[in-house]
């Protein structure tokens, strides 16, 4: 197996990527063009695959369900752990794509192969253990948790290895087989890796295949598959369980965020401000629970403000595989838009006050200048939706009660932070908030072994940990009668 993917000096890759079905590669009759979005030109294609190839995948899938779920935890850890080693083994390689087709620098696209690497070892080191629920001398009751089937997996386009990791993981320790959809924005990286597993697993148990919107829906909708397992945005989340319902599909969701980080007036400036503003611009702004929105006392707000400008002046724009980039483009052209739309309106407001960026940079690529805005109300869309840009609302507040209601206002409910010198006074903030993570003194972070997911329309059910792994399982309850009783 040859997945040379080293580039020319227009940014080309010279190799043709395939699906991975049933243990093999699989071209495509057509393909995807996959844009670099620090130049916006298309560097490489990716195959789209066709109704017949999905229905190839789930078979396949539902062929290697039988002997894959009759192994033991302990042997499908050891095919994970292999697997890892596999993709540490080819890591820059990968690394190198992500950063191509996400844009993100690339130590930033290092950190998220390693993190893969990690989440292969630590989610399968997780026990499972069935539960006795009664045991009172007539009847002895336990819960079993059994795999579902086949898991379509739905990854997005900012941490493209990341997420996808995390699924496969989670569905192959638990016995399940994966048919995984990558973003047809950056399905590169992906489809190698599931070259690599041919090497590793059996034949039929990861299949990886790239295609466009139709894809999705057919993979939603397809009766072969018994769960869905999507991270992504709000209304694409809504449609896939539309989609999922006809054949009543087990669905988790892990959604988008409006996530607020609430600075007491005790809080640790020096030490605060740092944190929040990487959790507001890491991998810039897109990122589902990165800071929305920063909610700050009065009397420390032109304080804060200063603060976050003159961090937002040491970013280093640029591609990401320039010496010294800390930030790179949006990832794609509608992205980018909706950003810049949002600027747009906003400056039109009445009071609002950009106090650095605001425009798009003069480059080719989809580059947007780091963001701050104050003196910006709370209906204004930048307030009120998630931005998934490098732009940080700052918002006054003079009442601990006001602010926790004005965090609240959302139907989403991702993550939160809240930060103060009093951590017993960050607990108490912290449990008033409606969202999935609340953090007190620091924001972002996603352990294997700790589950993720939100309140509201940030999504159903959870990811990782061992409330992750009953999601991709069956409960099943068994009751034995004590010898002796009728």
């Amino acid at each position: 197996m040859n997945h040379k993917t080293s580039a020319d000096q227009d940014g080309k890759v010279g190799y043709a990527f395939v699906h991975t079905i049933g243990g093999k590669s699989v071209a495509s009759p057509s393909v995807i063009d996959v844009i670099n979005p620090a130049t916006g030109t298309v560097f490489a294609q990716s195959p789209d695959a066709t109704q017949a190839q999905l229905d190839e995948a789930v078979d396949a899938a539902r062929q290697a369900f039988c002997s894959w779920s009759h192994l033991s935890f302990a042997e499908r850890r050891a095919y994970l752990h292999r697997f890892a080693e596999k993709v540490r083994q080819n890591a820059d390689e990968l690394a190198t794509l992500v950063t191509r087709e996400q844009g993100k620098p690339f130590a930033a696209a290092q950190r998220e192969i390693a993190g893969t690497c990690r989440s292969f070892e630590e989610i399968s080191k997780i026990e499972v253990p069935d539960e006795i629920l009664r045991d009172d001398g007539k009847n002895r009751i336990s819960l079993h948790y059994r795999p579902m089937g086949v898991v379509g997996g739905i990854t997005p386009w900012n941490v493209p290895v990341g997420l996808a990791a995390h699924k496969i993981a989670q569905a192959l320790y638990t016995g399940n087989t994966l048919v995984l959809k990558p973003s047809p924005y950056t399905p590169l990286a992906t489809l190698l890796l599931g070259e690599l597993s041919q090497d590793i697993l059996p034949p039929g148990v990861l299949n990886i295949i790239s295609g466009g919107n139709d894809l999705g829906r057919w993979l939603t909708e397809h009766p072969g598959v018994d769960k869905i397992s999507f991270t992504g945005s709000g209304p694409t989340g809504k449609r896939v369980m539309a989609s999922a319902a006809g054949t009543l599909k087990r669905v988790s969701l892990e959604l988008g965020g409006n996530d607020p980080a609430i600075v007491l007036d005790d809080a640790n400036l020096g030490e605060s401000l740092p944190k929040i503003f990487h959790g507001a611009f890491w991998m810039s702004g897109q990122v589902c629970m990165a800071v929305k929105r920063v909610y700050v006392p009065d009397n420390l707000y032109d304080r804060v403000c200063d603060s976050f400008v003159a961090m937002a002046g040491e970013l280093r724009v640029g591609e990401g595989f320039e010496p010294g980039v800390t930030m790179g483009p949006l990832q794609n052209k509608m992205q980018f838009d909706k950003v810049l739309g949002m600027l747009d309106e906003t400056k039109r407001r009445p009071g609002v006050k950009v106090l650095t960026g605001g425009h798009a940079f003069n480059r080719p690529g989809y580059f947007i200048e780091p963001t701050i805005i104050a003196d910006v109300e709370d209906d204004a869309p930048i307030v009120a939706e998630e931005q998934f840009g490098p732009v940080l609302p700052v918002l006054r507040y003079s009442d601990v009660e006001d602010v926790i209601e004005r965090a609240n206002d959302t139907r989403m409910g991702l993550s939160a932070s809240v930060w103060t010198g009093d951590i017993e006074r960050g607990r108490q903030v912290a449990e008033r908030i409606e969202a999935g993570t609340v953090w007190v003194n620091h924001h972002l972070g996603s352990e294997p072994d700790i589950p993720f997911g939100g309140f509201k329309e940030s999504g159903l059910g959870r990811e990782q940990g061992l409330m992750g792994l009953h999601g991709y399982m069956e409960a099943q309850v068994i009751n034995l009668p004590k010898a002796g009783q009728a």
